[in-house]
């Protein structure tokens, strides 16, 4: 029988690694990197953060799509979603042929162009069971690029459910990889999640558990405004009666790591007080599942910022959840301008095109780069190639009317 499910790869890398070369690589990187992650130019001091860019997991999925285009030449592929969120690597495999399948808000993803003779690609951030199953049914074959670490957090949610316990996410809801894991839990018919988005909305979840010990019971309606509040964030058939009351916490593996452990940390406090120490294991679980990668970035942009900088540039999707999650760290110390990709800096302008920490919309600010001694801090996203990195840092010292031609000798 024909295999029709790939997760390991086709053993092709060394038939692709001229176009991945081509497509990602900078030379500006890899100069900066041997020069202690420091380039003086002029009077501008770049300072790269010791972790950035492209992570393995993403490195892996952007490989296999690569390998899957070359291993079937003569297929339809598709894909689903993004491979990953950044704009230029989506644009690449478009140009190679990969028809992306979308979903439109609140329907299920359209398969019907799909065919048992296609070949469709599963995202870096996984797909749901629903989908997954979708996909088998049809017969084609399917190329899963899932990063490792997210399986690693369907385990955990997994293993919530099978044990009766409730996982809550901390995630965003409509985030495909949370969407993908909050699935996990519907393989069991007593399977049940919560996803908060940050610690207000786990604050509810912990007055709502705490609420419940009351001797008098909850107050009218409480659980019906607990419902309201998190619509489209609970399971089909959530009762936070019954499913508050034995809880495992998990998260996306992009969001920030101090705010997913004081989640988990509030979490504990309110289950103890509701059922006692004694009685704790019986009603709270709790794993960290950020992705070491996802840490190791934020740990190096906490150490970049804690020396004197004027300002940062973080690279990389706007859409991209660990980029603006490196953003909103930087943005706390220091001014930051998150720009999705080198054409954001407008050298002749003098312009940035910009998206500013909690906004949903981009601004341009003219004359954004100070007079006089300027030091850049630099980083991006797990999602951002290099040679976007180096293309922006080309762009900024443009700006100042100079170039690394000198530098990078």
């Amino acid at each position: 029988m024909e295999q029709t499910y790939f997760r390991r790869g086709f053993g092709l890398k060394g038939r692709i690694e001229g176009a991945l070369t081509a497509d990602y690589h900078s030379h500006v990187v890899d100069t900066i990197r041997q020069h202690g992650y420091v380039l003086a130019l002029g009077d501008l001091t770049f300072k790269l953060a010791g972790e950035f860019g492209f992570c393995y997991g993403v490195d892996r999925a952007v490989e296999y799509a690569y390998e899957t285009r070359t291993k079937f030449p003569d297929k339809r592929i598709f894909l689903v979603g993004e491979i990953i969120h950044n704009p230029h690597v989506n644009s690449k495999l478009r140009a190679m042929g990969v028809v992306f399948l979308e979903r439109p808000d609140g329907a299920e993803l359209g398969l019907s162009p799909v065919t048992p003779d296609d070949v469709v690609i599963l995202p870096a951030f996984g797909v749901t069971v629903r989908d997954f199953d979708r996909l088998r049914a049809i017969g084609c074959v399917l190329v899963d690029t899932t990063c490792g670490s997210v399986l690693n957090v369907w385990k955990r949610v997994e293993s919530y459910a099978k044990d009766g316990f409730t996982a809550i996410i901390h995630g965003k809801y409509y985030h495909e990889e949370t969407k993908a894991t909050s699935s996990q839990v519907t393989k069991y018919p007593e399977g049940h999640y919560v996803v908060v988005r940050d610690m207000a909305q786990a604050r509810e979840v912990c007055d709502y558990v705490e609420g419940a010990g009351s001797p008098k019971g909850l107050p009218d309606g409480r659980r019906e405004r607990f419902l309201q509040n998190f619509a489209g964030k609970v399971s089909p058939g959530f009762d936070p009666d019954r499913d508050l009351t034995r809880v495992g916490v998990a998260n996306q593996t992009t969001m920030l790591s101090g705010e997913s452990l004081a989640i988990a940390a509030e979490l504990r406090t309110s289950m103890t007080k509701r059922y006692g120490e004694a009685a704790l294991a019986g009603h709270f679980r709790t794993f960290d599942t950020i992705c070491s990668a996802t840490q190791d970035r934020q740990d190096a942009v906490l150490k970049l910022i804690a020396e004197p900088l004027d300002l940062m540039v973080v690279i990389g999707g706007y859409n991209s959840s660990n980029t603006t999650h490196l953003a909103a760290i930087c943005h706390e110390k220091v001014p930051t301008y998150h720009v999705e990709d080198a054409s954001c800096i407008d050298p002749e302008a003098g312009a940035i095109r910009f998206r500013p920490v909690g906004d949903q919309e981009e601004q341009r600010r003219d004359g954004w780069l100070p007079a006089g001694p300027v030091t850049i801090g630099i980083t991006a996203g797990a999602s951002t190639p290099n040679n976007k990195i180096g293309e922006t840092i080309v762009r900024i010292a443009a700006t100042r009317g100079t170039t690394l031609e000198a530098a990078l000798r």
